[in-house]
């Protein structure tokens, strides 16, 4: 697939127009991801979650790469391997999302896949965790169906609805604890021997554990199977 609607379209020309601007030559994945904040779109709104903004990356792009002489030739800059593996990737992902056409939400998956390069610095800067910014994209792909009443009188009585309580805002921050809470994560993700069981005496953080995995379901940090 190698069709891109309109928005992603317009972020490359973004992308193009800032690697001039910096006096860069060739246009790698960071000038992308510069792309996409001028653009506004799906990608940008994600990353603003994070607290990026187009000026805050524009600085770092300056500070890790530098500014160029330019294009001797005059012509415009050229795209990088990493970028073409990026836009490969883009295209990937679409596909894997049963989209028709790259939007700018897959180059910024695409970026994040591709890894280890400036523009994943510059994301890590924001999100401590980007692959949280990869289930964000994947959950606003999906949508989200409004939960349906459910008569469950037992565990009314003798639970307590996590996720709900998240929802709402009534669980504290959980700190500290972001390890064991992936862990949980990667045991519920799996095809079988999906049970976790936290042990411990009374007081350990057990309970803050689940806490923790209500919020980072609620807030969409986790794959979509456990949604």
């Amino acid at each position: 697939m190698n069709r891109y609607d309109d928005r992603a379209r317009l972020v490359f020309h973004y992308a193009r127009e800032e690697g001039s601007r910096l006096g860069h030559s060739m246009i790698g994945p960071e000038h992308l991801l510069l792309g996409l904040m001028r653009e506004g779109g799906t990608a940008a709104r994600i990353l603003q979650e994070y607290g990026a903004s187009l000026e805050a990356m524009r600085r770092m792009v300056e500070e890790l790469v530098g500014r160029g002489e330019g294009s001797r030739t005059g012509e415009p800059p050229a795209i990088t391997p990493r970028a073409r593996r990026v836009m490969e990737l883009a295209s990937a992902e679409a596909r894997n999302m049963g989209a028709s056409v790259i939007g700018t939400e897959h180059i910024l998956l695409g970026i994040i896949r591709e890894g280890d390069g400036i523009a994943y610095r510059i994301l890590s800067h924001f999100a401590k965790d980007v692959d949280a910014i990869r289930w964000r994209i994947l959950s606003m792909a999906e949508g989200r169906e409004r939960e349906k009443p459910v008569n469950t009188p037992f565990l009314d009585e003798y639970g307590r609805d996590l996720t709900k309580e998240a929802r709402e805002g009534k669980l504290d921050p959980v700190i500290g604890r972001q390890e064991e809470i992936n862990r949980v994560i990667q045991i519920l993700a799996r095809r079988t021997k999906n049970n976790p069981v936290l042990i411990g005496d009374p007081g350990v953080g057990k309970t803050a554990i689940v806490e923790g995995l209500a919020q980072a379901i609620v807030e969409g940090r986790v794959p979509p199977i456990l949604r």
